[in-house]
């Protein structure tokens, strides 16, 4: 899990201003796939699972890509759910689903941090909460409200939640509700992964490419070293 989860601005963390990576060093995973159209939006039948969005995901290729990933059904109905939403709505993104898996496998591997495991209606068994954002170890000093404190629990001090690990201030712009249920919650992987990959694609840079991926990951989190360990994720994923 990262010690900070998403941060907006700068003022988020405590991480060197400098610039992301030195000029030509920007990176874009290997091999970035995209959720198969056809396989992944099948007719209405029994080897298709609706998770939102009007998207379909064959039971199949959760069931294939979860034995060679190792990545749990429900998280990957979510990452490849997202993925085929906002490939809808801001196509010229080009997100991919190994990116979206990344970022959860490093925040909550996938939901399942402390021995929790994702429901299966995409809420996680127990609570995934960051440390106190208090301003220690590297972190920084975030002050709770009466609103933030409702996802984690703590009166004095901010917590990243959930399996995509946002900040409430951050949650509080970008909630969305990816499963269609209604609601907007932090803690349900469907919501985040979809608010996730809104928040990558909210700089209308093309994610296949080496300077608009690193700036979208960086701005996720402030750090060269998330952003290469979020690279070294998705290359795995995308080798298997």
């Amino acid at each position: 899990m990262a010690a900070v989860g998403i941060a907006t601005a700068a003022a988020f963390t405590q991480s060197s201003s400098s610039a992301l990576l030195e000029p030509g060093s920007t990176v874009a995973p290997t091999v970035a796939p995209t959720v198969p159209q056809a396989e992944m939006e099948a007719p209405s039948s029994p080897g298709a699972t609706r998770t939102g969005g009007g998207a379909r995901i064959a039971d199949a290729w959760i069931a294939d890509i979860s034995q060679r990933t190792g990545i749990g059904p429900t998280a990957l109905q979510a990452y490849g759910n997202a993925t085929l939403r906002i490939g809808k709505e801001q196509p010229a993104c080009k997100l991919g689903w190994t990116t979206l898996a990344a970022v959860g496998g490093i925040e909550s591997g996938h939901g399942t941090h402390g021995g929790g495991q994702l429901l299966a209606d995409g809420r996680t068994s127990q609570p995934i909460l960051g440390p106190a954002l208090d301003g220690t170890e590297g972190t920084a000093g975030i002050k709770a409200s009466d609103e933030s404190a409702q996802w984690h629990g703590d009166d004095q001090w901010d917590h990243a939640v959930g399996p995509m690990q946002f900040i409430p201030s951050t949650w509080a712009t970008w909630q969305s509700d990816g499963n269609d249920d209604g609601t907007k919650d932090p803690n349900n992987v469907f919501d985040a992964a979809y608010a996730a990959g809104r928040y990558l694609c909210a700089s209308g840079a093309d994610l296949t490419t080496g300077e608009g991926w690193s700036r979208a990951i960086f701005s996720y989190n402030h750090s060269d070293d998330y952003v290469r360990s979020v690279l070294a994720f998705a290359n795995a994923y995308g080798a298997r």
